[in-house]
């Protein structure tokens, strides 16, 4: 047991390094080949706050851990919203964009919805069903563009720039190296997951909407608190919201389209889908006419968090 715990961390901490690692080397390179900013982060900065989702949920769905894989993003979403916007709406007041209020947010309720659908009415997220969130994802990132063409910055992650001693042969050994990290660590963090599911005798629906879900959201986390602490309260609502979109629609997309038989969708997974969904309509009514989150809506969502955990286990 105590080794499987010790391998879980050392898994998490592989993701998210390898993910960081990735991220910095592919998007130098592509500054190297004159590639724009703004597709840089629209794809390689925006993939890899998602990577260590989607590494877990793919390598979930392959190795016949549904509950995981499916289990990790929905948890990981709840998570994001009411946890982290949670913690960091408690350490200061959070600003949200008119855009991301009245556009962003309403589509994660939106795609939410499609997912519960695609899974709850045949028992499955199949190859077609990855396929149309792929549709919705790509039109997601057109709309990324077009609010990036139109000078609005904050939509899109903060994309590394070149630095004088940045080499070729140094930033395609980080890529490898990411890539690398992400992979096993993937690979320990569902062995270790799944066999610590055995051991409690809970199933691994009940792991991937709490452990594994929270030791994924780890970068939202960090990204959330640390924009939070510097006033950059914008930041720390759009990183949320722009994760659970790329979770449902990159994330289960991809790991729908990879899986041999799809992924198969757990009945229960329909209660925890509409939290979800809850936690975001939650977050909608305790934005006031300042486009602001209060700290006491901050922290009934943190005490609703809890309360979810609670029931589940």
């Amino acid at each position: 047991m105590i080794l499987n715990i010790i391998l879980l961390v050392v898994g998490f901490v592989l993701l998210i390094k390898g993910a960081d690692v990735f991220v910095e080397g592919a998007s130098k390179v592509a500054a190297m080949l004159h590639i724009p900013q703004i597709v840089i982060g629209l794809t390689i900065v925006a993939f890899g706050t998602s990577a260590p989702e989607a590494a877990v949920s793919i390598v979930s769905a392959y190795k016949d851990t549904a509950g995981i894989a499916i289990g990790n993003i929905i948890g990981s979403n709840i998570a994001n919203v009411l946890l982290i916007l949670g913690v960091s709406g408690m350490i200061g007041v959070l600003t949200i964009k008119k855009n991301t209020f009245f556009i962003e947010t309403p589509f994660v309720i939106v795609i939410s919805a499609v997912l519960l659908a695609l899974g709850y009415f045949d028992g499955n997220i199949s190859f077609t069903d990855g396929i149309i969130l792929w549709v919705f994802f790509l039109m997601f990132l057109y709309y990324l563009y077009r609010l990036t063409k139109q000078g609005n910055d904050g939509a899109v992650d903060d994309v590394p720039e070149l630095e004088e001693n940045d080499r070729l042969w140094k930033l395609i050994l980080m890529i490898v190296l990411g890539i690398i990290c992400v992979v096993v660590g993937s690979q320990v963090t569902v062995d270790a997951a799944s066999d610590i599911a055995t051991s409690f005798g809970v199933s691994d629906r009940i792991i991937g909407l709490t452990i594994v879900s929270i030791g994924t959201s780890l970068p939202e986390l960090v990204t959330s608190v640390s924009a939070s602490i510097k006033g950059k309260n914008d930041i720390a609502i759009g990183n949320i919201i722009g994760s659970n979109i790329f979770n449902i629609l990159f994330v289960l997309g991809t790991a729908s389209l990879v899986a041999p038989n799809g992924i198969p969708f757990a009945s229960n997974f329909l209660f925890d889908g509409i939290i979800a969904i809850g936690s975001i309509v939650m977050f909608m009514v305790f934005i006031n006419k300042k486009m602001q989150l209060r700290q006491l809506g901050a922290f009934i969502m943190l005490l609703s968090y809890i309360g979810y955990i609670v029931y589940i286990l």
